[in-house]
């Protein structure tokens, strides 16, 4: 027979989790009960449940304290915390200490049996994706993926455990260093593969037609939509949806895609019918997030939602010993596209591919050995090939000292600065790095300078 799981009902009011225990024991439920978050704690370290319901507001212990506790005894045990309206600001912190929901009282009972149920097929899931990462383990599909230092490593062991669940994942890394490779890889590397991968750039869609292009669109919604249309989330209808540059979205967009998150339901421009969606959720950023929260450009509680898994892309500095491998590939790559017979490097201009800093990551670098092959001469890739690692090596006037003598300190600093920001070819990120600073401290010097709007 099979076992029935378990839950914990954690509340300080014993009408209000009786009732409760009640109810979901009539869903099929195994139940127990707590009054306090003390209780729950010492019941937690007795009993592995299966999932725990519990109360933000309780006397002797409130119900965040516990989870983190709880987190530290069982951090499996998925929490489902309940909270008033006035302290959905609590329920950001419980979501940011590991809560698997959320659920405002009074308490909508249909919403209430639906997450239980996805935490439930979560649990059940996981025997199913450790198989599946058994079985993936020797033909993991790096999509062009190439590297063999202990960051690549590192990162390849991530995407082997990540891809297989359902967990919303956020990739970070610099401009250029293969995010959308990597959310392919997760997607082709899960239980999913069989379904669509959609991608989309949030930045490349104006502010007014991207909610249509996320959601769709009704017929007659706005000027032009002569038809009803499908938005990227129907299309990725059983697969994964990509969201790439996902902190250039506009705070109301953001808004809406927390409900997605949150409900996993969508409604098209100009329409009333709400929409379910199965979907896997992956996105991307260059930028740093927590800076953005803090500045307020990018909501807090969207951020926890999303950053269930984050994925850290190593720049390409980090990993040097994968720039020759790196470059042998893509020259194969562009001397067969480019009917060309490139036959290798010299010892020097290999020397000075590992050496540069690559500051635009693996896009610079394939980007300028595209560019020496197409107009290489010689059978042999040279440094005079690539005007990067010149100017990398002093034969730039960029790279040349300047005179501070009876400069004000002021002007010595925008001097750096600036110099800086023209050796980084104008990645402000890799700039500041270099500087020391962050990058909105160089932002806001650049603003103080007159140089940047």
């Amino acid at each position: 027979m099979k076992q029935k799981n378990t839950i914990l009902v954690v509340d300080d009011d014993m009408a209000h989790r009786t009732m409760l225990s009640k109810l979901i024991g009539s869903w099929g439920y195994e139940m127990t009960e707590a009054d306090d978050g003390i209780a729950a704690i010492e019941a937690v370290k007795i009993k592995p449940y299966d999932l725990i319901l519990m109360d933000v507001r309780m006397i002797k212990l409130s119900g965040i304290e516990a989870l983190k506790e709880i987190k530290v005894l069982n951090p499996a045990i998925p929490v489902i915390i309940m909270t008033a309206y006035s302290s959905v600001e609590s329920a950001v912190k419980a979501i940011k200490y590991g809560a698997y929901d959320y659920l405002t009282k009074p308490l909508d009972f249909d919403k209430l049996k639906l997450t239980i149920a996805r935490a439930m097929e979560h649990i059940h899931l996981k025997e199913e994706n450790r198989l599946l990462k058994e079985n993936l383990g020797m033909r993991f599909d790096r999509q062009n993926i190439i590297g063999q230092s202990l960051a690549i490593t590192k990162l390849f062991d991530t995407i082997s455990l990540v891809a297989p669940s359902e967990a919303t994942v956020l990739i970070t890394g610099e401009s250029g260093t293969g995010k959308e490779l990597i959310a392919g890889a997760t997607h082709f590397n899960s239980a999913r593969v069989k379904g669509p991968f959609v991608k989309i750039n949030c930045a490349a869609i104006p502010e007014t037609l991207l909610e249509s292009e996320l959601f769709g669109h009704e017929k007659g919604a706005f000027t032009g939509a002569d038809r009803k249309k499908d938005g990227r989330f129907l299309q990725a209808t059983g697969g994964s949806i990509f969201l790439d540059e996902i902190t250039e979205m506009p705070l109301t967009m953001q808004v809406k895609l927390l409900r997605v998150l949150q409900e996993r339901e969508i409604t098209r421009v100009g329409g009333n019918d709400v929409i379910k969606v199965d979907v896997r959720i992956i996105v991307a950023s260059n930028k740093d997030i927590q800076e953005m929260v803090a500045s307020g450009a990018f909501r807090e509680d969207l951020y926890y939602r999303l950053n269930v898994v984050n994925i850290v892309v190593p720049p390409l500095r980090e990993r040097k010993e994968d720039i020759s491998l790196l470059a042998a590939h893509f020259l194969e790559m562009f001397s067969e596209r480019n009917h060309k017979n490139i036959k290798g490097y010299t010892p020097a201009a290999m020397d000075g591919i590992i050496k540069y800093d690559w500051p635009g990551n693996v896009r610079e670098l394939m980007n300028a050995i595209e560019r020496a092959v197409v107009l290489a001469r010689l059978d042999y890739l040279d440094v005079n090939d690539f005007e990067a690692i010149q100017v990398e090596s002093g034969k730039s006037e960029l790279t040349q000292p300047f005179d501070t003598c009876d400069m004000p300190l002021e002007e010595i600093e925008k001097a750096s600065i600036l110099k800086t920001l023209e050796s980084s070819k104008e990645n402000k990120s890799e700039a500041a790095r270099r500087l020391g600073i962050t990058r909105r401290t160089l932002h806001k010097k650049l603003k103080k300078y007159g140089v940047m709007p």
